[in-house]
């Protein structure tokens, strides 16, 4: 990518995230969806930002998106978010794009600047995203399938959602596919509503999800390998970079909120210098552990069965449970300098919503259940 190029990246997300931050306290108070900053994105043509220039994407690879979902996120951790999860899905049809329906949803997100979703969880099974009760149901060339989704985040605003399930009603609960389920022949039944502590504008609500379409919809490669080769590692290298924005945004403020201390009074060192140093650290720690999941996915990209590698796995999950953990440390700290400047719903100081958004992190895919799934790799493995 040219210096150029760069550059009108560089002004398109600085103008959408200006757009995130002005929204930033209402979509967080009325547990809004982001519609502002998503329609930003759509105009600024950054929801395409991952498609290849093939299919009239913006052809850019994990290190430009990853940054542009920090910046996001430091803005608005549930737009950061949505962008995140949103790219991790249009990596995984990317990366698994021999299908003709996959090419041409691919081309119709980049025309449309489409928004896509997923619905991998399932009430039956817990938060276990490789086991699916759900199945696929052929009905001549077309399919139907009935799910019990827990959590679709922002699904009522998503234009494709892909779906989990099994093959067929015979197939074992492991035996999965991922479906492109159109908005279009999507039906959406809410039962359980989104009201929580933090990254509340994800509009994360379980519904009763009913879905039909052309047979071809149904993904040929196996959701093991998606998940394996694409999904996972690209969700928790994007996932670990929004939680980074909440880090540089918490720390920035308990920045400012030392420097203004030290303003007052500039023959006495602040209380919180020494924190702020620690949790500076802090932060370039988990700036390292971003760029290094980053380069490694880069390195790994196109030797897929490295990807699958039990070490390898383990080694995105521990940047996962490592980055979810440094958020909260990060906010916690600069909170604990700001005092209750920090503590507070307003002012230029507050850290209260991006330390509920952060405690978020460590349960979006339980970390004891990552921490025990690394466990259970690690008694077989044989290095890491």
């Amino acid at each position: 990518m040219n210096t150029v190029a760069a550059q009108a990246i560089s002004e398109t997300v600085t103008a959408v995230a200006d757009v995130a931050a002005a929204h930033a306290e209402q979509v967080d108070r009325e547990s809004q969806f982001p519609v502002a900053a998503v329609e930003a994105l759509r105009s600024g043509r950054l929801l395409s930002m991952g498609v290849p220039a093939g299919f009239g994407g913006g052809d850019q690879g994990i290190g430009t998106v990853a940054r542009t979902t920090t910046a996001l996120a430091r803005k608005c951790g549930s737009t950061g978010l949505i962008f995140a999860m949103h790219q991790s899905q249009i990596a995984s049809l990317v990366r698994h794009s021999e299908d003709e329906a996959v090419q041409r949803a691919l081309r119709r997100i980049a025309a449309e600047e489409l928004l896509v979703a997923s619905a991998t969880t399932e009430a039956s099974v817990g938060g276990d995203v490789r086991t699916s009760s759900c199945f696929v149901e052929r009905v001549g060339t077309r399919f139907r399938l009935a799910k019990q989704a827990s959590v679709i985040s922002y699904g009522e605003h998503a234009d494709i959602i892909l779906v989990t399930a099994r093959r067929d009603a015979a197939s074992d609960p492991q035996d999965q596919v991922l479906v492109l389920c159109d908005r279009d022949g999507v039906t959406l039944e809410q039962n359980v509503v989104w009201d929580v502590l933090g990254m509340r504008g994800t509009c994360s609500h379980g519904y009763a999800l009913l879905a039909e379409g052309d047979g071809d919809a149904v993904m040929t490669t196996p959701y093991a390998v998606i998940s394996a080769q694409t999904m996972l590692p690209v969700s928790h290298v994007l996932w670990a970079a929004a939680w980074l924005g909440l880090a540089e945004e918490a720390v920035e403020r308990a920045r400012l909120f030392v420097q203004a201390s030290a303003r007052k009074k500039p023959e006495v060192v602040p209380l919180g210098t020494v924190r702020l140093a620690e949790a500076t650290a802090r932060l370039h720690q988990m700036r390292a552990l971003v760029g290094a999941g980053v380069g490694r996915f880069k390195e790994l990209a196109a030797v897929p069965h490295e990807l699958s590698r039990m070490s390898t796995v383990v080694e995105f999950n521990s940047l996962k449970v490592s980055a979810s953990t440094l958020v909260v440390e990060i906010a916690a700290a600069a909170m604990s300098i700001c005092g209750i400047a920090g503590y507070r719903c307003d002012g230029p100081y507050s850290v209260a919503r991006i330390l509920r958004d952060a405690y978020g992190a460590a349960l979006m895919v339980n970390n004891d259940r990552i921490n025990g799934n690394n466990g259970q790799l690690m008694l077989v493995g044989k290095s890491f």
